[in-house]
């Protein structure tokens, strides 16, 4: 039996793509490789990059990102709020901030859209989501005192559905996918900072006391997606389990067996490693860390058609994230994505240490997968159905 320290590394994620994308390159999955597509796929990507980024000076794709839609970087509304802090406690609250946020990115649906009161203008998908999130957590919704600067057990397991659908401007004519989802894990991590082992002070940002206890203050980004995956792990729904531990996002294939992704722990943990470079601790070994396989960067590789449909009526289907054919596309993904990463590192003259996954993500694949579903399909929407419940996508 495969051990849980493998099930919750990069490494095991990495063999299951691997072993999804040579079944795909025997005829075994639902899909189509085109590997001369490939190198278009991988223009389109450098073409994003340059226009994105024209001087290479990319950020992790992360949360943050999402902070900073309209050229209005929101993350320094709160640092002007938090700069007489210690740097270690400036890093809690933005952790404090961040992880919640993380949790409430799930696809949005095409129809929602948030109106920014301080700018007067409306954001859609992620960015709406971070958006209204970033205001949530500035009320202090996620304080047990229903006021302060940060998040605690207290104030996130009472969060309620009406409480989201407020602060996210949800009406009938307004509909956000997924509100119960959010709601419930919103609910359950207040739960999980209850485990006093990672959070002391029953806080998100007292992961960051348990890693310096551990690692000191150079951290290996490895153990910090592993802390993240054991401590918040009680979070998701009941799926995958072994020994009593919940293997969140993981799923069993009919034919491959399980496959690990950890797609929403692994955007949390670049997610989280901007606020300890800030606080003056070193973050090693990010490149070792997976592509993220969403409905973006998996959505680029269907409309570049690097992969297509065996049968084009899947495409008009609706797919639950367990089923086979969503498995396999995400596996495909993630595969794909390394190979994109290393000939755009290729191609840079950059080494993976200096160009990780984190920003040829940032810079190219999720845009360039956004940008080629709008020339696509009115609203932009993605190139398959994928049945979202809030806690996947």
């Amino acid at each position: 039996m495969t051990t849980i320290d493998h099930i919750f590394s990069p490494a095991f994620v990495r063999e299951g793509a691997k072993k999804i994308f040579e079944e795909t390159r025997a005829g075994n999955t639902h899909f189509h490789y085109h590997e001369e597509k490939l190198p278009a796929a991988v223009d389109f990507v450098m073409q994003t990059i340059r226009e994105n980024y024209p001087d290479l000076n990319i950020p992790f794709h992360s949360r943050w990102g999402h902070f900073r839609p309209g050229n209005v970087d929101r993350s320094l509304w709160l640092k002007a709020r938090i700069k007489d802090l210690d740097p270690l406690e400036q890093a809690r609250i933005k952790w404090d901030l961040v992880i919640p946020s993380v949790l409430l990115d799930a696809g949005a649906g095409p129809a929602w859209k948030y109106r920014e009161k301080e700018t007067s203008r409306e954001y859609t998908r992620s960015e709406g989501l971070g958006v209204a999130s970033f205001h949530l957590f500035l009320s202090g919704a996620f304080s047990g005192d229903g006021k302060s600067l940060r998040s605690d057990a207290q104030g996130l397991s009472t969060v309620t559905a009406k409480l989201i659908e407020e602060a996210f401007q949800v009406t009938p004519l307004n509909p956000l996918v997924g509100v119960e989802g959010r709601t419930m894990l919103l609910r359950n991590l207040g739960t999980a900072l209850e485990n006093r082992a990672f959070f002391s002070d029953g806080r998100p940002g007292n992961l960051i006391d348990y890693l310096v206890g551990r690692f000191g203050r150079t951290i290996p980004a490895t153990g910090l997606l592993r802390a993240v995956l054991d401590a918040f792990g009680p979070i998701w729904p009941g799926r995958e389990s072994q020994e009593g531990v919940n293997l969140g996002d993981a799923w069993r294939h009919s034919r491959y067996g399980l496959i690990a992704f950890h797609k929403l722990s692994q955007w949390m943990s670049y997610s989280l490693v901007e606020p300890l470079l800030d606080a003056g601790l070193v973050v090693t070994g990010v490149e070792e860390l997976t592509g993220l396989p969403e409905y973006r960067n998996g959505g680029l590789l269907l409309d570049a058609e690097v992969l297509t449909f065996k049968n084009r009526r899947d495409a008009e289907q609706t797919w639950g994230a367990e089923s086979d054919l969503i498995i396999e596309w995400r596996a495909l993904t993630v595969y794909l994505l390394d190979t994109i990463g290393a000939e755009i590192q290729r191609r840079l003259g950059k080494t993976p240490q200096e160009f990780p996954l984190a920003k040829v993500l940032e810079g190219g694949t999720w845009w360039a997968g956004r940008k080629l579903a709008a020339t696509l399909r009115a609203g932009g929407v993605p190139p398959l159905n994928i049945k979202s419940d809030g806690t996947v996508f």
